[in-house]
């Protein structure tokens, strides 16, 4: 055993951080042969699998794109051939209406071409992906200066992560770009996602109902209501405007789009409802609840926790899960993060060297297991 905690060998598989199924979320390393059944995430795992998603996805795009020209052109030409058969064209109409088919068929192509580039770029960040993984299992020892190299990557993978969640995407480009890993950063995913979720922030919806219309199936998986909760903010501030010609189209707008919701909705719509007998500046909850603007900063978080659930993407920054499992293998029952906050510890008038009780990590720390997860 102290051979094995000593030896400079590396086991690449020993470098897949774990996050066990807890609450909260305890962190370790995956030891060799360890049961992985229990195990419901994988910090590499969207590195792979978010390239893979959107390859589907884009296929989507094409089946959906061929599909409905087939059901326009199959019935047109057919229609077209008939009446020409029986003279019911005249020949200009017949080739008015076949100009009319190969206009869409051109703009079919040009459409499949985009998609075609699309499906090409993404096939090439897979493979560069795959190979930048391959590599930590062509590395012989920890003391390699490759094995330095390959982990200077995905710290610079995991600092990309964490600046593009936390909106620094014209910093995060810059720091792939430096760097050359493109590839290895899902820049624009996040920028789309930022996009979307600063748009809501400031009382637009356009953008994520159209989003949500791109990904309809996959959200009828998904354990959130996002499309639900924009329907309902557009019906609140059609009522917020107090105008009786408004009164209307929010009524018309709850039969069309909360009311196909009555049965998984039914407490969130009869409160809709009732929203039409009480002004903007009431007192009553939930009715106050519901006009408060502080709403399209629920719907934002809330787009976001949809849009990384539906990509497989972690709830939190990878940078935090990384440090996580490092902060459990020092935590010990002694360190006081169990019990004091970050703000106290910067009053405190000692001095600790320890990474757990630091004012930095110390809020990081506070709900990560002891060194005792090791197994």
């Amino acid at each position: 055993m102290a051979a094995e905690l000593t030896s400079t060998r590396l086991n690449a598989e020993n470098h897949l951080l774990l996050v066990l199924n807890s609450s909260p979320p305890t962190y370790c390393w995956l030891a060799p042969h360890s049961d992985t059944n229990s195990v419901d995430y994988l910090q590499d795992q969207p590195l792979l699998r978010l390239p893979h998603e959107l390859a589907r996805r884009n296929f989507k795009s094409v089946q959906r794109l061929v599909e409905r020209e087939k059901e326009y052109v199959l019935p047109a030409l057919k229609e077209t051939a008939n009446a020409s058969l029986s003279n019911e064209q005249t020949p200009d109409q017949a080739l008015a209406a076949l100009d009319a088919m190969i206009s869409r068929m051109q703009g079919l192509k040009r459409k499949m071409e985009n998609l075609h580039q699309e499906e090409r770029k993404i096939q090439e960040q897979s493979r560069k992906r795959i190979q930048h993984l391959e590599k930590l299992h062509q590395i012989p020892s920890l003391a390699d200066v490759q094995y330095d190299q390959w982990a200077r990557v995905r710290l610079d993978r995991l600092m990309i992560d964490h600046m593009l969640r936390s909106g620094y995407i014209k910093s995060a480009q810059q720091l792939a770009r430096e760097k050359g890993i493109e590839d290895l950063v899902d820049l624009n995913v996040f920028v789309q996602c930022q996009r979307i979720a600063e748009s809501l922030r400031t009382g637009e919806t356009k953008d994520a109902l159209q989003w949500c219309g791109e990904n309809k199936a996959a959200l009828k998986k998904s354990q959130y209501n996002l499309e639900f909760e924009l329907r309902l903010q557009q019906y609140i501030e059609m009522v917020r405007a107090g105008h009786k010609e408004r009164f209307n189209d929010a009524m018309i707008h709850a039969k069309r789009y909360l009311a196909p919701y009555l049965e998984t909705q039914s407490v969130e719509i009869h409160r809709a409802a009732g929203l039409l007998a009480f002004p903007p500046d009431t007192k009553a909850e939930p009715y106050k609840s519901m006009y408060a603007h502080e709403r399209w900063a629920y719907l934002s978080d809330l787009f976001v926790r949809t849009h990384h659930e539906l990509l497989s993407l972690s709830s939190r920054p990878l940078l935090h899960i990384a440090l996580s499992a490092g902060l459990s293998a020092l935590k010990t029952p002694s360190c006081h993060s169990a019990y004091t906050s970050s703000s106290s510890n910067s009053l405190s008038t000692t001095t600790s060297v320890c990474p757990i009780c630091s004012t930095e990590l110390n809020e990081l720390a506070r709900f990560t297991a002891s060194n005792g997860c090791w197994r």
